[in-house]
């Protein structure tokens, strides 16, 4: 089967070719039996270093990606640089794999543990990374190809990346929670500017329901990590890092969801606590039902395609509003990782450091409406003019970044069904949190909850 032929089969099924035969599997488990015993990775890692960065074209092998990225908005533009990278590497060839991103951690995690059928390369949530990390389930990137210009990534971006001072990814697209809005329902309300407060965005709503009737003036996804720009307002998190407490049940948490309880009662807006609730949320505000949504910028493209927005300048981009306490959102992302048991490392470190080129970020962002992670990609015409990657740049330099504890990124999983009960009135916010705080007890090792 020839190249073409194979990319198109592993597509359409969605899922890996099987080429890794027993055992390879069981080399794969014996690195990552290394790996998560502490190692510095041994000869052979050193060896696929070595050879990546001195004889690039003289590696072959299969590289196995698992994309997480959105499978109609996003991959297009990833499948592109995929052929891309072939085409330099005619010796590699690469079995590109679209993974839907919910469950895509317990996912790995499962086939890493087995020690069969993980990927070599994976699209990592900025807040698994540090959790693979402390499993043993990645190969640590320093001194690889896989780190070329790493100077030039933005700081906090590549924070997520660390763990115990090794280097276990790099940042592919960054991100954050932003307040999106429609300009032309604004305008009929009589509104000339973002709100600057939740007090602010409560009294806009209002105005947005009132003057263009059946409308719904703000839409907030009862989701935990949506709740977070309601918390930072508090001055608080899900977990306290000096302390190293799990915070689920704080007095900032609870005054969080009592602000959105306020946003989101009748008059003034809308939530949803089903499990469409997100994509509720997107095609009310791409429709023009719905006049403002918290969300990030992976969401633009799809925003755009909704006839509320079919002149892009009818997209408003701000920050989020201001709690009494502070004003930020989380930085959110993804981050590219190499799989501690991978028997391509040296595929794979070409791989990763080719998708996440200079070049290669500035073609994904321009396609989809991304903010790249490397500072010299934002100086390239096609970003620095793009309207969409400029408007979130105030709303990234003010972000606020997840908590590195390994575990920590688990969090938002196990609060949201407790969350979406307390918004959804079958529980109080007192009783609904302490069961939350309950449940979350070991997701964060060393923390207590």
């Amino acid at each position: 089967m020839n190249r073409a032929l194979r990319r198109a089969w592993s597509t359409r099924q969605n899922r890996p070719v099987h080429r890794r035969c027993t055992a390879l599997a069981a080399v794969a488990a014996v690195s990552l039996t290394l790996a998560a015993c502490g190692g510095d990775g041994g000869a052979d890692q050193a060896d696929a270093a070595r050879q990546a960065a001195e004889n690039p074209q003289s590696v072959t092998g299969t590289v196995t990606w698992w994309d997480t990225s959105d499978a109609t908005n996003e991959a297009p533009a990833f499948r592109e640089l995929v052929a891309r990278f072939e085409q330099k590497y005619p010796n590699i060839d690469v079995n590109y794999v679209n993974v839907p991103f919910d469950g895509a951690d317990d996912k790995f995690k499962t086939a890493a543990q087995a020690g069969d059928g993980a990927p070599d390369v994976m699209r990592a949530d900025v807040g698994w990374t540090p959790t693979f990390a402390a499993l043993g389930y990645l190969q640590p990137l320093d001194g690889t190809p896989a780190l070329k210009d790493s100077d030039d990534y933005l700081q906090t971006p590549m924070l997520s990346n660390t763990y115990e001072g090794k280097t276990y990814g790099v940042p592919e697209v960054t991100d954050t929670l932003g307040l999106l809005y429609n300009k032309e329902h604004f305008a009929k309300a009589g509104i000339t500017e973002p709100p600057r407060t939740w007090d602010d965005l409560r009294t806009a709503a209002r105005k947005l329901e009132q003057a263009i009737p059946g409308t719904t003036g703000v839409f907030v996804n009862a989701d935990a990590y949506f709740l977070l720009p309601f918390i930072y307002g508090q001055g608080g998190d899900v977990v306290d890092m000096d302390s190293q407490q799990i915070t689920i049940d704080s007095p900032e948490v609870t005054a969080a969801i009592e602000t959105v309880r306020d946003l989101t009662a009748e008059g003034t807006g809308a939530t949803d606590t089903s499990a469409n609730k997100y994509t509720n949320m997107l095609n009310g505000f791409k429709a023009g039902t719905t006049s403002m949504i918290i969300n990030g910028p992976w969401a633009v493209s799809d925003v755009l395609t909704g006839k509320a927005f079919a002149d892009p300048e009818n997209l408003g981009v701000a920050t989020v509003p201001a709690g009494p306490k502070g004003q930020a959102g989380p930085v959110g992302g993804h981050n590219l990782v190499v799989y501690a048991g991978s028997p391509n490392l040296a595929a794979s470190y070409l791989f990763v450091e080719f998708i996440n080129s200079a070049e290669s970020q500035a073609y994904a962002a321009a396609e989809n409406n991304t903010m790249p992670t490397r500072r010299s990609v934002y100086e390239r015409p096609e970003i620095a003019q793009n309207t969409v990657i400029s408007a979130f740049r105030q709303p990234l330099e003010g972000a606020a970044p997840r908590p590195p504890a390994p575990g920590a990124g688990d969090l938002y999983d196990i609060f949201t069904p407790f969350y979406e009960r307390i918004i959804g009135g079958q529980v109080s916010i007192a009783d609904g949190l302490r069961q939350a705080q309950q449940k979350a007890k070991g997701a964060v090792p060393g923390f207590e909850s």
